[in-house]
């Protein structure tokens, strides 16, 4: 199983990104992620999850929508996902905005051509 394919699995199946850690290293593949924010992922859905359920819930609907879709490159979806909840907490957004930006990525999401 490659890589990438691991790390899908992790974020379609909401398991812990710091498992996924683990487990990328018994794997002689580098990541698009380092460990330390592989772990500060994790601790901001974590942290989504018990404060804001709603938008913790609607991230991931949002993701299971651009999926089923399919308009892009779908190795890239995990990786989106996870660029978008690592702006959260950090800077001058919400994590409301963060989602509400993410969302809209269902109107334009790029297509293989």
């Amino acid at each position: 199983m490659l890589l990438i394919e691991i790390f899908t699995d992790y974020i379609l199946n909401r398991k812990s990104l710091k498992d996924y850690v683990e487990v990328r290293k018994t794997i002689k593949t580098r990541g698009e992620f380092n460990d330390a924010s592989l772990i500060q992922a994790e601790e901001n859905l974590q942290r989504l999850k018990h404060e804001d359920p709603e938008v913790y819930e609607g991230m991931y609907e949002t993701l299971d929508a651009v999926y089923k879709r399919n308009a892009g490159l779908s190795i890239e979806y995990p990786l989106d996902f996870t660029r978008q909840i690592l702006k959260m907490y950090t800077g001058s957004l919400t994590p409301r905005q963060v989602y509400e930006e993410y969302k809209r990525v269902l109107e334009h999401y790029h297509h293989d051509a």
